[in-house]
């Protein structure tokens, strides 16, 4: 009978010490998915082109998916983001301290200890009222010990919940940190194409100022000789002067993209030179980038998972809120030692103590705990409506750069077209002027829609690039939610 007490007592404790959880169950809501992206269609895009179908087993795209544009320069530049970009020292910062509160939350499923020792003296006044003089001493001292215990019983689960909240945040820290570092090396890499697309424009404009002053030649020629109006001269000078201005204007343009750059690797802009790399205009080095479905991508984007894990810590959060609605159960103690004096401070008899539970309710007040609730609700739902646009957006990223690669293709090829017909048009002219037949404003105007269309070559190209950097951005550059810390 005594043994089937002492059970009893003892579950009794386990149950008021583990306690129960009151709040919902969190459980990830939906979102709006399309079976598979409009634009990945088997007719649109074959591997040659730089994109695939997904397979349930690609792991083709990896952290380091730089490396896929087989750029030396490329990778040199990218290794050094990492170890020294101040924007992601911040978010691995903040992380570090969103690791550390939840250590921070553990410590209340632990009591806690205080210690208090103080040494006074004490005397009472004689003639203060209702005391009796007998009492009265010259000054007794006062050597005291205690040791303070304080401990929360968690019985609706508002520790517990506390320390999972802060374990989601954390989370969504490091996915956060996560997404930093991809937005960051893709900004990288599409200054860095952006820069080799200056670097062939400038070597397109370098060629075309020496052609130019070789038609200025001519037209002088024709001039001296009688066999051409002054107004050639002029158009060709003119011609000229503006290819001149074309080119030094690039200047400034490549000078940012390079500033840019030391910027994302950390160094001051006086510290940076990147040598001259034309780009390719003829056959860009696209990378072949694996695919995905829509239900795929919620698990490979940083910035869609950590709106997930800030929604589940939300969650969290009504279930404390809810807590506040039952009755709190403290466990206190006191114990330690009091004396005298010195010397009698640490005798058994000088010993105290005490000990006992206190179980609060709050009664009355006036709708705050209510107001609690509903914040916690409310935020919950803002945190769901966060995570699904969060998603859509997502998906439109994937489905408009799917549809540039797609159509920037088709376009690249038109436009080589136009090129080589301009540039025949361009030499056709040029033989008619040399041979008296047509006037220079023809080989000018040739020379002008030569000219863009050789540039559009070029900007093609450049967009290209980008369309593939940002594609592999919106496929979340290799990452997928397996990366997160199980802390």
């Amino acid at each position: 009978m005594k043994r089937s007490a002492l059970s009893s007592v003892a579950a009794l404790l386990c149950v008021l010490l583990s306690g129960c959880m009151v709040g919902p169950k969190y459980t990830k809501p939906s979102v709006p998915l399309a079976p598979e992206f409009k634009e990945a269609t088997p007719q649109s895009f074959k591997e040659a082109d730089g994109w695939k179908l997904a397979h349930p087993s690609d792991q083709k795209l990896r952290g380091k998916w730089w490396e896929l544009f087989n750029d030396p320069q490329l990778n040199a530049l990218e290794e050094q983001v990492d170890p020294a970009n101040q924007t992601l020292k911040a978010a691995e910062a903040n992380f570090r301290a969103a690791r550390a509160n939840i250590k921070f939350n553990r410590a209340n499923e632990a009591p806690t200890l205080s210690v208090g020792p103080s040494i006074g003296a004490v005397r009472d006044s004689a003639n203060q009222p209702y005391f009796s003089k007998a009492n009265v001493n010259n000054g007794t001292g006062s050597f005291t010990l205690p040791i303070d215990l304080n401990y929360e019983v968690d019985l609706w689960g508002k520790i517990r919940r506390g320390v999972t909240s802060a374990r989601e945040q954390a989370q969504a820290s490091a996915a956060d940190m996560e997404t930093a570092r991809l937005s960051l090396h893709a900004e990288l890499a599409i200054d860095y194409f952006s820069l080799r697309s200056v670097d062939g424009q400038k070597k397109l404009l370098a060629e075309t100022v020496k052609a130019y002053e070789d038609a200025l030649q001519l037209t002088q020629a024709r001039y001296d000789g009688g066999a051409a109006p002054l107004s050639d001269v002029a158009q060709a000078r003119t011609q000229l002067q503006t290819a001149q201005v074309q080119e030094t204007e690039l200047g400034i343009q490549r000078a940012e993209f390079e500033h840019a750059i030391a910027i994302l690797i950390g160094k001051p802009p006086a510290r940076l030179t990147i040598a001259a790399i034309p780009v390719t205009v003829q056959e860009p080095t696209l990378p072949t980038i694996p695919g995905v479905l829509p239900s795929q991508l919620l698990e490979r984007r940083p910035d869609i998972a950590a709106d997930e894990r800030r929604m589940a810590s939300a969650n969290e959060q009504i279930g404390i809120a809810q807590a506040a609605f039952y009755p709190t159960l403290d466990l206190s103690a006191s114990a330690g030692f009091m004396g005298t004096s010195a010397l009698n401070w640490f005798e058994w008899p000088s010993r105290f103590f005490a000990v006992g539970p206190t179980l609060t309710q709050t009664v009355f007040d006036h709708g705050r705990r209510s107001a609690s609730s509903d914040i916690a609700l409310a935020q919950y739902d803002a945190t769901v409506a966060d995570y699904r646009q969060t998603s859509l957006t997502a998906f439109q990223q994937v489905e408009d750069n799917l549809v540039a690669m797609r159509v920037l293709e088709t376009e690249a090829k038109q436009q080589r077209e136009a090129t080589e017909s301009a540039l025949q048009s361009l030499d056709l002219f040029n033989t008619r002027y040399e041979g008296g037949v047509d006037t220079y404003l023809q080989v000018v105007t040739s020379q002008t829609a030569a000219l863009q269309n050789e540039r559009n070559d070029i900007d093609i190209t450049r967009r290209r690039l980008e369309a593939s950097v940002l594609l592999i951005k919106a496929l979340g550059g290799g990452w997928d939610t397996s990366q997160l810390p199980k802390l």
